[in-house]
């Protein structure tokens, strides 16, 4: 009876690691508690997977030596985070175009981050006694963040020789020693 009851409120079927009268009636509980926590590891893997690539950037030319950079940031970054991305955007689609040094120009920030709270689990653990029982549940509510963090520059492009080329920003300082490899890669990480 209690591998009945077990493979039909549990998907996994396998058989309970006890038998009795006692484990029958809390076989359900015990099962979704393995279930609950397969689902805890989905959510934690994606949550890694998500910071793995928290971050993008894009540049659009307006003029010779003018661009717009769109940057944009998982809600873990914040706002600072957003604007990073965008100076090491700006910085590459600098070396991109051939120049050395840029200068922000302008400059805007916009948050979409939005926190919502949606169903969550419970958790029932009880024994019997008898002809008796005693149970305990725990809800736990599930707490949801979606959005971005964005920012855009528009940035004006310095070489060597340009009038105000000496009070730019330099772009392969901005990305630091390993600029080529970032150039190559491009932004993924707000880190």
């Amino acid at each position: 009876m209690a591998n009945t009851i077990w493979t039909g409120f549990c998907s996994s079927g396998r058989p309970p690691k006890t038998s009795g009268r006692q484990l029958a009636n809390f076989l359900y509980a015990d099962c979704r508690i393995g279930e609950t926590n397969m689902i805890r590891y989905i959510g934690l893997a994606g949550l890694i997977l998500a910071l793995g690539a928290c971050a993008s950037g894009s540049a659009v030319r307006t003029s010779q030596n003018t661009a717009l950079i769109q940057a944009s940031a998982a809600p873990v970054c914040g706002g600072s985070g957003a604007a990073q991305v965008a100076q090491k955007q700006a910085a590459i689609e600098t070396i991109r175009a051939g120049y050395d040094r840029y200068v922000i120009a302008s400059g805007q920030s916009q948050n979409n981050v939005r926190v919502t709270q949606v169903p969550g689990t419970s958790y029932t653990r009880g024994n019997v006694f008898g002809n008796s029982w005693n149970a305990t549940t725990t809800y736990t509510p599930q707490t949801v963040v979606s959005g971005r963090h964005e920012q855009s520059f528009s940035i004006v492009m310095f070489r060597r020789g340009d009038p105000g080329y000496y009070s730019a920003i330099s772009a392969k300082e901005t990305l630091g020693a390993d600029w080529a490899k970032i150039v190559d890669e491009g932004v993924m990480t707000c880190g």
